[in-house]
């Protein structure tokens, strides 16, 4: 041993210089905060300080910020999917956004037969329940095919894999849907008890924002007190922290991930109607936008955190809503919320770059 100490050869040590030992992400970052800082800043600073011929008045501030809620509830919907599946299966189930149209074309066609014989208008309520109740059945039926079919014979496989998965199927759906229904956009008819708007003093909005947003809330909060006071919730919470563990302790894993896939379902099949009923139309590519603006407020929120997904989902909504206006009206853009898609992925890079763990999430411990 001492004279195969003795016979290796030496180590050397180099000292790094000074440029070497610069941290060069945090300077990278520095910089970036900077110049997003003086971009925003300049942007809302000549908003507010145009010519008051020229100023936005509150009350379209304050029209904005009430749709943005309204189309934030929706997204948050969307992305209670998207994170309750990574929860439990640490996958991004990008086929989510096709659940969610997949549920808007189940109602279509029971909202269009109803508003040509009149029963729309005539029986609102019922005709509603039935408009839901259909989405909620498709949207249902679509995501667990998709488990079953896609995604469980994938479970231990690397993580690209159902990921890649996942974009496969979403765009089988979407070229499925554009082969059987047509690739140009229906309309959607509204019935006339939720037509028109709602005026409180200057500030008027459509009668379906409210009705969005208290839904959604709704919603979110039995969603939160199934997953910590039922049997079932609690086991979700169980599989989400270790399958293997869970199984082990008597826990049916495969019934977990479907009743999970099927809660997602019934929540896009929900946000597939109020959407629907919002925008008024109805098309095999409508659940691109929305599904990738669901998984940045599911991001943005802290993917795999119930909370964060609805969090994330309302700032996300008044973000495109009012950004857009707040940094482009100041330079007299033509169409500032054209570029709200703009809005959506810039925060999508920001946070992956500054906080990819989101608001309420924490960094995973990844399992050795």
């Amino acid at each position: 041993m001492a004279n195969g100490e003795r016979g290796a050869p030496a180590v050397t040590v180099r000292t790094l210089s000074w440029f070497e030992r610069l941290p060069v992400r945090r300077i990278v970052l520095a910089g970036l905060t900077a110049a997003i800082v003086l971009v925003v800043g300049g942007g809302i600073a000549k908003t507010l300080t145009l010519p008051a011929g020229q100023r936005l008045s509150w009350s379209f501030w304050v029209n904005l910020s009430i749709i943005g809620l309204a189309l934030g509830s929706i997204y948050a919907l969307i992305a209670l999917g998207y994170t309750l599946v990574y929860g439990i299966l640490r996958m991004i189930n990008f086929a989510h956004g096709e659940v969610f149209m997949a549920g808007a074309f189940g109602s279509f066609f029971f909202a269009t037969a109803y508003g040509a014989s009149g029963f729309l208008n005539r029986h609102a309520l019922p005709a509603l329940a039935i408009l839901f109740a259909s989405a909620i059945a498709v949207s249902v039926g679509v995501a667990v095919l998709l488990e079953r079919v896609a995604y469980r014979r994938l479970r231990n496989a690397p993580r690209l894999v159902p990921l890649i998965t996942a974009i496969g199927a979403s765009l089988f759906l979407q070229n499925t849907f554009q082969g059987l229904f047509g690739s140009e956009p229906r309309g959607y008819p509204r019935p006339d008890l939720l037509t028109g708007t709602i005026k409180l003093g200057s500030v008027s909005f459509d009668k379906m924002d409210p009705i969005v947003f208290v839904t959604a809330i709704v919603l979110m909060l039995a969603l939160q007190f199934f997953v910590k006071r039922t049997k079932t919730g609690k086991s979700m919470r169980a599989v989400a922290e270790d399958r293997e563990i869970a199984s082990l302790m008597g826990i049916d894993v495969d019934r977990i991930v479907v009743t999970t896939f099927v809660i997602g379902g019934l929540l896009a099949g929900v946000a597939a109607v109020l959407y629907s009923l919002t925008f008024g139309g109805v098309s095999a590519t409508m659940g691109f936008l929305p599904g990738i603006a669901a998984f940045t407020a599911a991001v943005l929120g802290g993917i795999g955190s119930i909370p964060g997904a609805a969090i994330g989902g309302l700032i996300l909504g008044i973000a495109e809503s009012v950004g857009p206006y707040m940094l482009l009206e100041g330079v007299h853009a033509p169409s500032p919320f054209e570029l709200k898609g703009v809005v959506t992925f810039s925060i999508l890079v920001l946070v992956l770059i500054f906080r990819p763990e989101g608001i309420l999430g924490a960094g995973e411990v990844e399992k050795v």
